[in-house]
C-alpha cells in the first residue's frame, strides 16, 4: 500500500439494502454484544426517524414511521424462552392531495 492510499481504499463497498428487496440475517451473540446492539438501536430510535444498521458486507438504511410495534413473548414450558420483537413500519413520503 502506498503512502497516499488509505485503509478504506482496501475495504470493499458495502451492499446497500433498499426497498423492493427482501433481506434476513441471523446472529448468535453473547448477551453483552446483543445489549450493545440494542442500546445503539434504541438511541437511533429515540433520536431520529431513521435507523442505519451495518455489517462488514452490507448496510440497511430505514426511514421508519409510527406507531412502532413491540411484542414480548414468554414461553415458560420446557426450556424457558423470551422473545422480544420490534416492528418498525416504513415512513411514507407521500403527501395528501389538495382540496380546492
Amino acid at each position: 500500500m502506498s503512502d497516499t492510499e488509505t485503509e478504506s481504499d482496501d475495504e470493499p463497498d458495502r451492499t446497500v439494502i433498499r426497498t423492493g428487496r427482501e433481506f434476513e440475517q441471523e446472529y448468535r451473540l453473547d448477551a453483552d454484544e446483543a445489549g450493545r446492539f440494542l442500546i445503539e438501536l434504541g438511541e437511533q430510535l429515540r433520536d431520529g426517524d431513521e435507523v442505519l444498521i451495518t455489517d462488514e458486507e452490507w448496510e440497511l438504511p430505514f426511514a421508519f414511521g409510527e406507531p412502532v410495534e413491540l411484542e414480548v413473548d414468554f414461553d415458560g414450558v420446557g426450556e424457558p424462552e423470551l422473545e422480544i420483537e420490534l416492528e418498525l413500519p416504513g415512513r411514507s413520503d407521500e403527501t395528501a392531495p389538495s382540496v380546492e
